[in-house]
């Protein structure tokens, strides 16, 4: 089984390259209009419009590819964690319940200090000046 799931990701890295290659290679909607003016794009490999639909569809097969083996590695991976570990999904725990609210606020804060209140020296230096 790990040896098909490698397999899969090694398919999924070469269809990735590909697109990446593939897209790079073609040219633009823009380019049309240079290549009828006659800017060297007519005289390519596959002619001025057989490049765009032998890469689109090359691109297209690469891209199909790609997604096909994502896919796949999302299947192998689903089942080869449960099984391999034992543990039960996210949805089978017991949903978390959340504390019960504090009854101030500083009291909702961890390791807050809650200071005395100070207002009798306060005054006393407000009276003095």
């Amino acid at each position: 089984m790990q040896f098909f799931a490698n397999l899969v990701l090694i398919v999924q890295l070469l269809s990735a390259l590909a697109i990446i290659g593939l897209v790079l290679v073609q040219h633009g909607k823009g380019a049309d209009m240079g290549a009828s003016f006659g800017s060297g794009a007519s005289g390519s490999l596959f002619g001025a419009t057989g490049s765009a639909n032998f890469l689109s569809r090359s691109t297209a097969v690469a891209a199909t590819l790609f997604f096909g083996c994502t896919l796949g590695l999302a299947f192998l991976s689903n089942g080869r964690s449960s099984a391999t570990t034992g543990a039960d999904t996210a949805l089978d725990r017991a949903p978390i319940t959340a504390p019960a609210p504090a009854a101030s606020g500083a009291a909702a804060i961890p390791g807050a200090v809650i200071a005395p209140a100070v207002t009798a020296p306060v005054a006393a230096s407000a009276a003095s000046h």
